[in-house]
């Protein structure tokens, strides 16, 4: 594979099967569905944890969340494990972010050459909330998921905007530039991360849609009776405030048109790297932290390992990526981090855990077990997540553990895992995640950190006092808790 430059852009919050590309009947998403056609598309990555800032942190170091610490919403990356932004800008080559990090703050060498309108966690804490693991806390800022659903501008798709110009600016800068080294571009995106509150060009091709779907098993009686689940749902008590099925279309409408919209403003950069002349020479990546259960089971937001969290898309395209391609091998957001080092000329980290896309990509179908795991807000345990073939298996610390065959049952509703013919299959699962890890030892670690930090700021009933976010403001943007 030649060097070449690479762009990469990453929204939030997309869940995988939210695009046209990957088979979705209502959601519009043409510049992303290009980008596909003439690359290839993975159609079972996941994300190493489904929440933002794990995510985010072992998409930059590309290792698991047990294995470098950064645990949940209150631990943000701070730049003490290298990430494949410093291997490359330590090594000459120019790597630039614009938009959306969620590390601890901006005074922190977190490996990008510049980082332009950056989005960090607030006041370098994040969500402390998440540090209570027990006798869980009722998000107060809960409402805005059902109120703030509907058509107009946000915070975000105005932050969104000014991350779509300002990518735009550099590409056009960068074609005029001489580079010793090809460079790396990462354009992150809040869209379609709630507030649902979408531009009225896109809210209204959906909510006017009366074949608008609900979401699948939003129904009392087909929700799912797990403790976690359970746990999750009542301190993020979303649907609460869904009293109608209009509140809850205008919230779906509210997604899909922030789906369109982000996708508008993907086209925009996508446009902006051919226009310039640069996508000749520029590999182009596509991907999303985690995705968002959209009503489905009767959850919202993220946090559980459901295929609609867990999942994400992935699109990768340019000089020697087959086209139209269709990858069905597990990957996840980790190999990614290979990937990028060999796209420019980087030399690759062999504590890296992911195995290039490319590779993928060519049709390498690696022996190894895909992990995602969950130790933040709304949950009481950790939370361990593997593929074993056309198997999920999910394994609670404190809960019994979920299995579901992917193939004959997709959308995870049959929990095979109170079946005792699928008693074996369990039991080889869980020897293959213990071969990865111990769940126990890592449920002790991660709570042990969390406590401390709980203490640090104060305990819990000060915690408590400092109130809920619900989402975190772009720079610039007084934060608001409740």
């Amino acid at each position: 594979m030649r060097d070449q430059n690479l762009l990469i852009i990453m929204s939030d919050q997309h869940r995988r099967g939210a695009m046209g590309c990957y088979g979705h009947r209502t959601v519009r998403t043409p510049c992303l569905d290009r980008l596909a056609s003439r690359g290839t598309r993975f159609t079972s990555c996941w994300t190493p944890s489904p929440v933002c800032i794990p995510a985010r942190a072992a998409f930059a170091t590309g290792k698991y969340i047990h294995e470098i610490g950064f645990w949940d919403n209150a631990d943000p990356y701070d730049g003490s494990i290298k990430s494949w932004h410093h291997r490359l800008r330590d090594a000459g080559h120019q790597v630039v972010s614009i938009g959306k990090l969620h590390f601890r703050s901006e005074e922190e060498d977190c490996g990008f050459s510049e980082s332009i309108i950056p989005m960090h966690v607030v006041e370098g804490k994040g969500d402390l909330l998440g540090l209570i693991r027990d006798d869980l806390p009722v998000r107060g800022a809960a409402y805005k998921m059902a109120r703030m659903a509907g058509p107009g501008e946000s915070i975000y798709t105005q932050y969104d905007r000014e991350i779509a110009a300002r990518a735009q600016i550099w590409i056009h800068d960068a074609a005029r530039r001489a580079h010793p080294k090809p460079w790396v571009l990462f354009v992150s995106f809040v869209a379609p991360h709630y507030p649902l509150t979408a531009p009225p060009e896109y809210f209204y091709c959906y909510f006017d849609d009366p074949d608008l779907p609900m979401p699948k098993l939003y129904e009392p009686q087909a929700r799912p009776e797990h403790p976690f689940i359970r746990d999750y749902a009542r301190a993020f008590n979303f649907d609460d405030y869904f009293e109608t099925n209009d509140d809850v279309r205008r919230a779906l409408a509210g997604y899909f048109g922030l789906c369109s919209f982000m996708d508008e403003q993907a086209g925009k950069v996508l446009s902006a790297l051919e226009s310039s002349g640069l996508h000749t020479c520029t590999r182009v990546v596509y991907t999303s932290d985690h995705g968002d259960a959209v009503g489905q089971r009767g959850l919202w937001g993220k946090s559980t390992l459901y295929e609609e969290t867990v999942g994400v898309p992935l699109l990768v395209a340019g000089e020697d990526i087959p086209q139209r391609r269709v990858i069905d091998t597990p990957s996840t957001l980790l190999d990614i981090c290979p990937f990028i080092l060999e796209c420019v000329g980087g030399t690759r980290d062999d504590a890296q855990s992911g195995v290039s896309i490319f590779r993928l990509a060519q049709g390498e179908q690696p022996e190894r077990t895909v992990l995602s795991e969950y130790h933040g807000m709304g949950s009481t345990t950790g939370a361990f997540a593997i593929r074993a073939g056309r198997f999920k298996y999910v394994h609670y610390v404190k809960y019994r553990p979920q299995l579901f065959d992917l193939e004959s049952d997709p959308d995870e509703t049959h929990d095979l895992a109170l079946d005792p013919q699928y008693a074996s299959v369990a039991a080889e699962c869980e020897k293959k995640l213990r071969a990865l890890l111990s769940p126990e030892a890592v449920d002790a670690e991660a709570k042990k950190r969390q406590a401390e930090q709980l203490d640090r700021y104060g305990g819990r009933e000060a915690v408590i006092a400092r109130g809920d976010l619900g989402f975190s403001p772009p720079p610039g943007v007084r934060p608001e808790f409740r």
